[in-house]
Order: C-alpha cells, then structure tokens, then sequence
C-alpha cells in the first residue's frame, strides 16, 4: 500500500526518472501503476507519458536544448524529467490543456529539485515553448525526428535495401494495439469479444489473424476476469504466425528451447488441441514459473517447463522431437513500439549475438527427429542475427533444408522458407522465421 496516492504524471516521473538507469520496462510500469493505485484513468495517462517520452527522447531533448540557457547535459535530473515531460504533454499528446502540462511539470520539479530557482527555470522554458503555437524548431535530422540513433537509422536504413526509412522509424513511434489470442480450449472468439465488450474494452477481431482479437482500452488487463479465467493470451500477430509456420499438429512432441514468456507453447499447445507434449525450457528460473504459471491459467495441461540452456544439450530432454522451436535471444529491435526503450542500446553490446544465436541453433537441432521441424525465429530484422545465421547453419547441417510454408494476411507464400515481418509493412512487430526440414535418414 503507497503511504500516500501519487498522480499519473508523478508516478510517471519516478518511473521515468528510474530508467536513466536502465531500470525501465513494461513491467517495472506495471509495477508502479499497481504500487501507486492509480485508477483505470490515470494508468493510462501515466502509460501514455512514460512511453511517449521514451519514444521522443532525442526530439524533446533538442527542443529543451532550443529554449534552454542551461545545456541538457548539465540539468538537474528531475529538471529534466520534468522538462521532457512537459514538453511531450504540450506538443505531442491530444486532450491535455497547456496550462496543465506546464503547472503540473513545475510542481514537480517544486518537490522534488534540490535547486529553489529550478522551477522558475522550468516554467519559463515550457511557456517560451506553448508561445510558439506548434511553430517547434523542426529537427536538424530523421534521427531527431524520430529518435532513433543515428547507428540505428543507418543500420535500418541498410536492411531496406534503399527502400524509404522513414515509414519505420515513425511505425516504432506508434502506438499499436493489444493484440490477444484467443484460448479455443476455454471459450469462443465470439463469447470472449462480447464479454470484453460488456467491460467497455474496445474489441475488434483482427482483421487477417484467425481467432485473434485486437484491444484497446483495457486498463490493467491482467485484471480483467477474462484474461484471470485464461480466456486468452497476450501475442502479437508475428508470434502467433511463427507458430502456424511451424504448424503443430495435435498429437506432437514439441520442444520450446527459448520459451519465455511463453506465448509460443501456449499458442502451440491451443493448436494442437492439449493433445501431445510440450517441453518448454528457458535458463531462468523466474521466467520458467512464469510459463507455468501461465499454462496452468490457461488450463493447458501437456505443458512442462524446466530450466535449461539453450547452448547446452541435456540428454534428460530427450530426442525425436516432432518441433523444436528456437525463438532466440536477440537485439529486440524489431519490437522498438512496444519497447522503446531498446533503441538506446548500446550497439557494441550486440556484436556478439549472432555467435550466441547460432550455439543455439547448432545445439538444438540435435533435438529434432528425421522428419521433423526446426523453427529459427527473433524479433529483429538485422540480417546478421537472422538470414546470416540460418544460411551459415545450413552451410554446416546438410541434413536440414528449407521448407516453404504459407501464412494468412499481407504475408501470404514463404517460397524462401523464411521471412522478414516488418511493422510499416506488415502491421506487426519486426520478426524474422526460418522453417527448416530435417531431411530423413
């Protein structure tokens, strides 16, 4: 229980102010919402805030640095959090009045400044900004504009191909909707629509993705009795269509090498009707009991999930397996709008990825049986954690091939045995997959 009730916009400064240190995520936001009780409202208000200026870093910076005599990297913390704040509400959000942007920043930085003149500081940059009456100093560059680092807007730039980058940077600055799954073993997409709909969330079916549904409005959705009942899982389309590429068949033995959260066995496990196995293995123990945990609310019962690495081959997880999918560790850059946080990686974090996706890959191939099905997969869209790695682990595995395979929607004939899922182009999160054969002996 919160000594005292916070405000969205407060409780969106602490958890802002906590992600200068990386501490931000979707879930810490969560966290904070709950530990706060901010009402249905205010969550929303406080998500909104904490996103968008995530999304806009770069952009309210520049602006900062246009209307103030101090340089953004000598401002007080909070001043600054509470400028980016500000900012966001004035030029970037419908619905909120100026003069609510600017008081409840100042107040802000009131409470929680060491510097008694800061606040002064902070009203006279967002009043000299609300002046401009959306006349905003234009950015120098689509990495302002957008705030992608510049590395970032090259290296998508590259994989495009001199295609127009522009319709992706501003893709990962929007704000998609809940996508769900529904639980076929529970309910009907029909029943479950109709019941959201009664609870005022918006509900519509998605338009290309069978038995799928896309949200808004929902609040804390884990509270909704439908979701608690285990009518249905959060996953984006790009997760749902990797499973009905690898298309478990009911009856099957699955093995999920990389499963968390789980969203994938869970899908495969409603596609294969809870007939069959399903082994589903991540290397920490937290997030393995979150997969339990989530099958036993779906009410999935073929599902066993232990602790494993993806690198190390554990003859306890025995072979033959008809599936084995490798969603693997990646840079995420694929899912920047739902995570923005992810584009300030530093990029020499990422160098070695590929050696540790294709450990992965070479050692869990072994799982699968003569005649059985390996799924390569991430949510990026670099080629050198995607295409580079399937290629190189074909040059080295003459026993697997790729296999074509067909999914609904704008995606249509794989030919290739893989593709690229883009958010400008395809309405889902930036995903790679491979369906590879093993040929038999």
């Amino acid at each position: 229980m919160s000594s005292q009730p916070k405000s969205a916009r407060e409780t969106a400064f602490h958890v802002l102010e906590r992600a200068k240190s990386g501490a931000w995520s979707d879930s810490a936001l969560k966290s904070a919402i709950r530990s706060d009780e901010l009402s249905p409202r205010d969550s929303a208000l406080c998500s909104r805030i904490c996103y968008g200026v995530q999304q806009n870093q770069l952009l309210l910076d520049y602006w900062i640095s246009c209307f103030s005599r101090v340089p953004v990297e000598k401002l007080e913390s909070a001043v600054h959090t509470a400028l980016r704040m500000g900012l966001y509400q004035i030029a970037l959000m419908d619905r909120v009045p100026e003069r609510a942007a600017v008081n409840e920043s100042v107040e802000l930085v009131k409470h929680y400044s060491r510097n008694p003149n800061s606040s002064r500081l902070t009203n006279g940059i967002l009043r000299a900004f609300c002046r401009r009456e959306g006349d905003w100093p234009q950015a120098p560059s689509l990495s302002v504009r957008y705030s992608h680092p510049q590395w970032l807007v090259d290296a998508l730039a590259a994989e495009l191909a001199g295609g127009d980058v522009e319709p992706l940077l501003a893709a990962d600055n929007s704000q998609p909707p809940t996508t769900v799954q529904v639980n076929t073993l529970r309910t009907t997409t029909g029943d479950l629509a109709n019941a959201l709909a009664e609870r005022g969330v918006g509900v519509r079916l998605h338009p290309w993705l069978p038995d799928c549904l896309e949200l808004t409005g929902t609040g804390d959705l884990e509270e909704l009795p439908q979701f608690r009942a285990g009518d249905f899982t959060v996953q984006d389309a790009a997760a749902k269509l990797a499973v009905l590429a690898a298309d478990p068949q009911p009856g099957d033995r699955v093995l999920d090498a990389c499963a968390a959260p789980g969203g994938k066995s869970f899908a495969a496990a409603v596609q294969m009707q809870n007939r069959g196995e399903i082994f589903s293995c991540d290397i920490q123990p937290k997030k393995v009991q979150l997969i339990r945990d989530g099958a036993a609310r779906l009410g999935i019962s073929i599902l066993t999930a232990e602790v494993r690495n993806g690198k190390a081959f554990y003859v306890d997880c025995g072979s033959g397996y008809d599936l084995v999918l490798a969603d693997v560790p990646c840079s995420g850059l694929g899912i920047i709008r739902k995570k923005p946080d992810i584009r300030y990686k530093n990029p020499d974090s990422l160098g070695d990825l590929p050696d540790v996706q294709r450990a992965i890959l070479d050692n869990v191939s072994r799982y699968v049986r003569p005649g059985g099905t390996l799924l390569y997969a991430t949510c990026t869209v670099l080629t050198r954690e995607n295409r580079d790695v399937v290629e190189g682990f074909l040059a080295d595995h003459p026993a697997f091939r790729l296999e074509p395979f067909r999914l609904p929607g704008p995606v249509g004939e794989v030919s290739e045995g893989m593709v690229t899922l883009w958010p400008h182009i395809h309405g889902t999160d930036g995903f790679f997959m491979a369906k590879l054969r093993r040929e038999h002996d």
